[in-house]
């Protein structure tokens, strides 16, 4: 076959290609035309919806779904948690400096880093069973304003987010003193206590006169 036989060929399938083109371009347009497919502008303005509204939706799920961050800790083999957003620090219990005089639930104080904080043992605040002082024993730190006071606790759990629409009111095992410093209690039944009603505790606000 000749050089330009080849050339030819060639031309024919380049001008076969492009009619081809031509013809899905024309069969589009038909269909454009016809209103069986939006014009490139209204296309545009589809997806640019959608994008806005796929932006949207992880923001409202997760308004939807409101939680509550605690540190949880084990307290006469219990489970307790406090909102982390009271909580200053977590400090091992070292060198207590028992007080006289001074209500049963009140250990003693601590010296962190030469600021004097009273601990309270809430075992005895709630009538609980005591268990006796151990190496895993920590002062949690919590401050509300100007008040900072340390609760101790028999080990520290970890931090976690619970689900508000899980914590519920009470359980009917929960009564008496416990109950009135209860936030609420949770289906794997963590007590979650409520540090305001704790810190406007008279009893609590004496503790803190004598960390002073």
């Amino acid at each position: 076959m000749s050089k330009e036989d080849i050339s030819s060929n060639e031309q024919v399938k380049t001008l076969s290609s492009l009619n081809k083109v031509l013809h899905r371009l024309e069969n589009v347009q038909a269909v454009v035309e016809q209103g069986l497919l939006p014009p490139l502008k209204e296309k545009r303005k589809i997806l640019k919806a959608r994008a806005k509204k796929l932006a949207q939706e992880p923001e409202k799920e997760e308004r939807s779904e409101a939680y509550l961050e605690v540190v949880e800790f084990s307290l006469a083999y219990e489970k307790y948690a406090i909102e982390s957003a009271y909580i200053r620090e977590i400090y091992p219990l070292k060198e207590l400096t028992p007080l006289p005089c001074v209500p049963r639930f009140v250990i003693g104080i601590i010296n962190i880093r030469g600021k004097i904080i009273s601990v309270i043992d809430i075992k005895k605040f709630f009538d609980l069973p005591g268990k006796g002082f151990s190496n895993q024993n920590k002062v949690i730190v919590v401050r509300i304003d100007d008040m900072e006071l340390g609760i101790l606790a028999d080990d520290i759990l970890g931090m976690r987010r619970i689900p508000l629409n899980e914590i519920q009111q009470s359980l009917p095992t929960l009564t008496g003193i416990r109950e009135k410093y209860l936030r609420g209690v949770t289906n794997e039944r963590l007590v979650v206590l409520d540090l305001a009603k704790i810190f406007l505790d008279k009893g609590i606000m004496v503790v803190e006169e004598v960390g002073m």
